[in-house]
């Protein structure tokens, strides 16, 4: 906890005598006789609070309390006052002044209101760092990328898997990013300081699958295409799963598993070891409404990536996606983002839709964003479109969208 009081005021006689008294009641002053010589002290890792006379030569104490606001909105600021600058003192607390002490003030009334503004400060430093530890830990919302209900389910989806320590089994189209999502569920897992291995099931043979367990440990493992895992090797990983030990196993697919099973191509017991947790990872076609948001947040980091400045995303650019029918998923919308922070044309995809479909697609994107910014209220929304509501209800219809998914 942070004991550290910036004392400003131009009196040097009042500003020892403020030093000594918050000295002896165990908080460590710091003291400053201008605003030009504190400002240096006002910085966002500053965790103290400051006690400020109002009136001083140059820059006074209100114009240190706008500054120190500016710096950090939540910096207690306690200011001195002389007898006529009670109704300034008042005014500057509804800016922001944590306090205002008139003087001379009592030595038990101006340490009282330094440690209430100390406990003030030391409660928003806990929680800053919580909110941070909070936000470095929840792996989903950092790397599952969507403002969609779609995606917010899918982020929910992952954090409750997560929590169970059993095997997964990870579905979605080519592109969708199921190994991404498998990184997500090791990294909020009990498991996420042991390693998280890769593999793809083609070809793997029983002893590459048991030097890769070794890998593994006590980790996770993710077999990608699970559906191409051999079957002596589907022998041995249903081994490793009736053990009950070792590496947690994640299972990739792109393909109906139970077709597999079915066509006898997937043995029925892996079958039901790995099916019992299932994520499902939507397609961008299902939720085109995070095409934009994805997009960005792919150009962020190409542009990192590159060493180059992030460039702005214009207009007609994402016109132009949410034109466009995206096969390979957030895999191609990635791609798609390296082009253009690279300055590349486009690539024309084969196969493109019609404008009708183009339309389609532009319009339900449009009518989700203004349903997000009126809480889901379609009575707000079809104002703000102007339109009049049986029409809109009748887009609702036609495009498959439902208000109440975006309350």
């Amino acid at each position: 906890m942070s004991k550290t009081v910036l004392v400003v005021d131009d009196d040097a006689a009042v500003r020892e005598a403020l030093g000594q008294t918050l000295e002896l009641a165990g908080f460590e002053p710091i003291l400053a006789s201008a605003f030009i010589v504190a400002k240096d002290h006002i910085t966002p890792e500053f965790n103290g609070v400051i006690l400020s006379d109002i009136r001083m030569p140059g820059r006074d104490g209100l114009y240190l309390l706008d500054y120190a606001q500016d710096i950090d909105a939540d910096l207690p600021v306690i200011l001195l006052t002389g007898e006529g600058d009670i109704p300034m003192a008042v005014s500057a607390m509804s800016r922001g002044a944590f306090d205002f002490l008139e003087k001379p003030c009592r030595n038990d009334i101006l340490t009282g209101a330094v440690a209430r503004a100390m406990r003030a400060r030391e409660l928003v430093i806990e929680n800053r760092q919580l909110k941070a530890e909070v936000e470095r830990g929840d792996a989903a919302a950092r790397l599952i990328f969507g403002q969609s209900a779609k995606s917010e389910a899918l982020r929910e989806q992952v954090r409750r898997t997560a929590k169970f320590d059993g095997p997964v089994l990870i579905e979605g189209a080519p592109g969708s990013g199921i190994a991404k999502v498998a990184d997500v569920v090791h990294r909020l897992s009990a498991r996420a300081r042991q390693p998280f291995v890769r593999i793809a099931a083609a070809a793997l043979s029983p002893a590459d699958l048991d030097r890769q367990l070794d890998t593994a440990r006590e980790g996770t493992l993710f077999v990608g295409e699970i559906t191409l895992l051999p079957p002596e090797t589907q022998f041995r990983l249903l081994e490793h799963l009736d053990a009950a030990a070792g590496a947690r196993i994640l299972a990739g697919t792109t393909e109906n598993l139970l077709d597999a099973r079915t066509e006898g191509a997937f043995g029925a017991d892996l079958y039901y070891h790995i099916e019992t947790l299932r994520i499902r990872v939507p397609a961008l076609s299902e939720r085109p409404e995070d095409i934009p948001v994805i997009f960005r947040c792919y150009v962020a980091e190409a542009a990192e990536t590159a060493g180059i400045a992030e460039p702005e995303v214009p207009a007609d650019v994402i016109t132009g996606l949410l034109a466009r029918e995206w096969p390979g998923n957030s895999r191609g919308l990635m791609n798609e983002a390296m082009r253009f922070v690279l300055g590349l044309e486009p690539l024309q995809e084969a196969g493109q839709p019609g404008l009708a479909e183009k339309l389609e697609q532009v319009e339900r994107t449009l009518l989700i964003d203004a349903l997000k910014r009126h809480g889901g209220n379609a009575s707000a929304t079809a104002a703000d479109l102007k339109l009049p509501r049986k029409t809109l209800y009748d887009k609702f219809t036609r495009l498959g969208i439902t208000p109440g998914d975006y309350r």
